[in-house]
């Protein structure tokens, strides 16, 4: 078939797009920055279009020809109005499908309530999306899951960090609601099965695991599967919404703006109470994965090293609240100095602070110290310094160093990398990372490994701030006498450790 994936940047379209390829289906991706999926290994495998989900003339064009079009977008809570945001980009969609004459739309939403009374925001507008698309005039199949309990999915997150960094817990009433998990895998199932239903067959369909647990369950047979201890929870009726995101922000990599809308659709119990989808869509042969068993199975990928797609690559904060199951506005590019025949005043204020230094090893082996930086790793230079700065932006509602890295030694473009953003990669060469901590202003990280003409390794960084108003100004100037310190140290200590890892393989070769 031929078939429209949106949100393929983000955590589910991420997975579904390979699979409908390996099954011989003819892709096409659509995204707000193709960028973001050039470094993606299966990208290179389906087509992939520039669209804005808000667009309309754009839609057309992503969906002409399209028979089945998987709408995975959804806005995150980034302080904007973002059922708006979801209720405009489904209208777009809808319209635009039923003028492609699309075959088949296939949704996937949340599980909620059958009534919207009493339901989150976020659950709200999840439902609604729901709605205009089934009234969109194209055969719509509404698939609603609840937490869904995979590598590197937010629930899972920020099930996992609550449950290692928290042996005791003051909780929320939440805790206590009864939820139904599934298993990305088996969510990827049912999305993929939808193919199959026939073309007079629409309507809306529940699909969960076999366990129902409350949160508080989850958390203790969480705990049991890592082995740790019980954990003493204990639920006190005070913490609110707002509450339990701020604690949830400084415990876990989930900043506040995205745990927010998740920890208000928890306070809504959100079970199965039918499973007519098995009628149209069997459950998967070797049967839906117990909670415990997809627990095992996330920890093992993490461990492994082997996550596909994460919550961090998907959200991409300061967007506006716009996202294709979490695709925001495309990269932002440092801007370039005014050349000097511009007037002084082109191009505002850019701040940079540049250094280089000379590295007695070979490019390869100072590339490798550079892609791996961040994450465990860490950034080279005075960790309290670090930290502070991610403390300070996590008090400050922002995304904090705790996201760290997918893989411990690859990135790619539009993967996030602790409170950075991967922004281009030349490999072997360049690493640009893109602030998205709080900041008065745009702020950029470069890392170069060169090679001069007499074969000298020279490492090369620059950092550049251009700020935004008085307060943008006022930041530089007061954290400017630590730079030398922070990229100072930085520099020196990147140099060191290409050194240290070249003169520990000669050793080793000896």
């Amino acid at each position: 078939m031929r078939i429209l994936v949106t949100g393929a940047t983000g955590y589910i379209g991420g997975r579904l797009a390979p699979r409908l390829l390996d099954r011989g289906h003819h892709v096409r991706v659509m995204t707000r920055d193709p960028v973001r999926l050039r470094d993606i290994p299966w990208a290179v495998r389906a087509e992939v279009v520039r669209a804005d989900a808000r667009d309309p003339e754009s839609l057309r064009s992503a969906l002409d020809g399209i028979e089945v079009a998987y709408y995975l977008i959804h806005s995150i809570d980034s302080g904007g109005d973002f059922s708006a945001v979801d209720r405009r980009a489904a209208n777009a969609f809808a319209a635009a499908a039923r003028a492609a004459d699309v075959r088949r739309i296939v949704y996937l939403g949340g599980l909620g309530p059958a009534t919207t009374g009493g339901t989150s925001a976020h659950l709200s507008s999840r439902q609604e999306v729901g709605r205009i698309l089934l009234g969109s005039g194209v055969p719509t199949i509404v698939l609603r899951a609840a937490v869904v309990i995979g590598s590197g999915s937010a629930s899972f997150e920020m099930l996992r960090y609550l449950t290692e960094r928290l042996p005791v817990m003051l909780t929320p009433r939440w805790v206590r609601t009864r939820i139904q998990p599934i298993a990305v895998r088996d969510v990827l199932h049912y999305l993929i099965g939808a193919l199959d239903v026939p073309d007079d067959v629409e309507g809306t369909f529940d699909v969960g695991g076999p366990d129902i647990l409350t949160y508080a369950e989850m958390m203790q047979r969480f705990a049991a599967i890592e082995g740790l201890r019980r954990r003493i929870i204990v639920p006190v009726p005070i913490l609110s919404p707002e509450l339990s995101s701020l604690w949830v922000g400084l415990v876990t990599p989930v900043p506040g703006g995205i745990a927010r809308p998740l920890i208000r659709s928890l306070r809504n119990e959100v079970v199965v109470h039918d499973h007519q989808v098995a009628r149209w869509i069997p459950d998967p042969a070797e049967g839906l994965l117990p909670f415990d068993a997809a627990v095992a199975l996330a920890l093992a990928r993490v461990r492994a090293r082997s996550v596909k797609t994460r919550w961090s690559t998907a959200v991409w904060p300061g967007s506006g609240g716009a996202s294709d199951d979490g695709d925001g506005a495309g990269a932002t590019h440092p801007p370039n100095e005014p050349l000097p025949t511009d007037p002084q005043w082109a191009g505002g204020s850019l701040y940079v602070d540049e250094r280089s230094m000379a590295v007695a090893a070979p490019p390869a082996c100072l590339w490798h110290v550079i892609e791996g930086i961040g994450g465990d790793n860490g950034w080279y230079s005075w960790p309290l310094a670090w930290s502070a700065r991610g403390w300070l932006d996590t008090a400050l509602g922002g995304v904090g160093l705790r996201r760290g890295r997918r893989d411990p030694q690859r990135v790619h473009v539009g993967e996030a990398l602790d409170f950075w953003r991967v922004e281009e990669i030349e490999p072997g060469h360049l690493l640009r990372l893109r602030a998205e901590m709080k900041l008065p202003g745009e702020a950029w990280l470069e890392l170069r490994s060169m090679v001069d003409s007499e074969g000298t390794t020279t490492y090369s960084q620059r950092a550049s701030f251009l700020p935004r108003g008085l307060p943008g100004q006022l930041y530089w100037w007061s954290v400017s006498p630590f730079h030398a310190a922070v990229f100072g140290g930085m520099l020196r200590n990147i140099v060191r450790k290409a050194e240290d890892e070249w003169a520990a393989r000669a050793v080793a070769t000896a």
